[in-house]
């Protein structure tokens, strides 16, 4: 892969305060201003005003400075509303982003067209030039998965789009299983690699995010993810793996706390637990020290980024997102969509929050190593989670009722509590707008002021 400098409109992303957009790409200049209540995608997003919590666990796992860590915060937040904006404008060309520096103060954007090269750089990102592009490699990937289901993934326990390769991998546990599953999927084999693992993830077993709860019928123990909630109901999503369908939970506190309402294990790795009248949901997440951090919202984080996980065995951890949209083999079954990271955990982490600053980004699922020697780690994104059982999360922003609007307008097609991708489109106030982050849309997230996170047409 073929990558370019994109000089002084990246340099922006390197400093704390001046992270704003240098110009739009020419596809999408005439793009009419924003309104003058729009804030920066930092802002939005929380990241502006980091805890100590969660700058002192990125100094101590990622080994940055106060100011390196804060400085990253503010870059990540900023980076995923210009990838957003380039992959709308690449459409089928585009071949992945991903972040990198101490700092992320670096966005690459991969096309396979070169005419595309201009735009990315005056979106303010590198460019790669890619052989392969990103639907074409998920397609790859869709072929692997069947397979894999065939002969139960075991020997080619991991697979994954791998967007800073430009390539699909397969993590296998001798380079002959690896190839065996390629020759069986009919993939054109340039479009895959193997990676020789001894690895072999495993279903982490054994409301607050992250604090224990016990599910009664299994005699198990799991750590809660993040309050949501049903209507009138409250309760907190987890990992599905966690329990079945009618299973009792206690807290932390031996309390008798609810019941799994949902729960899909293998496929995906998600329930959640409606609690009785005896537990508030909170929008907080335990963090070092018996301290809390507060969740803003649900805005997905690029390739690189930090996460911090927080899980009732080994705590307040961090680490870096290495790949999105992963396929696991775990002995109990296939999980697909998961996102896989450089954070370490435990036996009765799972179901446990990962957050990226203030922004959830999933509930744990499994992995390999440990906390001592180091590890890999796995999480079902939270996104996908609440849009299969029609939850909101909880949140510190979270309020009740219509969200406001032009006056004397209808609000159009977008809503609080739907689920967005990119590229999605609503109206909103007379005006059509295009998503730029994975997210779930809040009152307070109204298109017309959050530029980070919509894209006015």
């Amino acid at each position: 892969m073929v990558h370019r400098s994109a000089g002084a409109g990246c340099a922006a992303l390197a400093v704390l305060g001046t992270l704003v957009l240098t110009g739009p790409p020419a596809a999408v200049a005439a793009e009419p201003p924003v309104p003058t209540t729009a804030t920066s995608a930092a802002e939005t997003l929380g990241a502006h005003k980091p805890s100590a919590e969660v700058l002192h666990a990125l100094r101590r796992d990622l080994g940055l400075t106060e100011a390196q860590a804060k400085t990253r915060l503010a870059n990540e937040a900023e980076a995923g509303t210009r990838a957003g904006r380039l992959q709308n404008a690449l459409g089928g060309r585009f071949a992945g982003a991903w972040l990198h520096g101490a700092t992320s103060a670096d966005l690459t954007v991969a096309t396979t067209d070169v005419a595309d090269i201009p735009v990315i750089e005056a979106g303010g990102a590198h460019a790669a030039l890619a052989k392969t592009g990103l639907d074409e490699l998920r397609a790859a990937k869709e072929k692997l998965e069947a397979a894999a289901a065939r002969t139960k993934g075991l020997g080619t326990p991991v697979r994954y789009v791998d967007v800073r390769a430009n390539r699909v991998t397969v993590q296998a546990t001798s380079r002959s299983a690896g190839n065996a599953l390629i020759a069986a999927s009919g993939v054109d084999r340039k479009l895959v690699g193997v990676k020789v693992s001894a690895d072999r993830p495993r279903a982490l077993y054994d409301v607050r995010g992250g604090d224990a709860f016990h599910n009664i019928e299994e005699e198990t123990r799991c750590s809660v993810g993040f309050s949501v909630t049903m209507d009138e109901q409250q309760g907190f999503a987890t990992a599905g793996h966690c329990g079945r369908q009618g299973d009792r939970t206690a807290g932390y506190n031996s309390v008798a706390q609810g019941t799994f309402r949902a729960a899909t294990f293998p496929g995906r790795d998600m329930a959640w637990v409606g609690v009785n009248d005896d537990w508030t949901a909170t929008p907080n997440v335990k963090a070092a020290g018996g301290s809390t951090i507060q969740v803003t919202g649900s805005v997905q984080s690029l390739v690189g980024a930090a996460v911090c996980r927080s899980g009732s065995t080994s705590g307040w951890r961090c680490g870096r997102i290495e790949q999105h949209d992963t396929s696991v083999s775990y002995d109990e079954g296939t999980v697909d969509g998961v996102t896989e990271t450089t954070v370490c955990a435990e036996s009765g982490d799972s179901g446990g929050s990962v957050v990226a600053g203030t922004q959830a980004q999933g509930v744990l699922s499994g992995g390999s190593g440990d906390c001592t020697s180091g590890g890999t780690t796995y999480y079902q994104p939270i996104n996908p989670l609440l849009e299969t059982y029609g939850l909101v999360l909880r949140t510190s922003t979270s309020s009740t009722g219509t969200p406001g609007g032009v006056p004397d307008e209808p609000a159009g097609t977008w809503a609080p509590g739907q689920v967005y991708g990119v590229g999605s489109e609503v109206t909103y106030g007379g005006v059509t707008y295009a998503c730029l982050q994975p997210h779930q849309a809040q009152t307070a997230w109204q298109p017309a002021g959050t530029p980070a996170l919509w894209q006015r047409l």
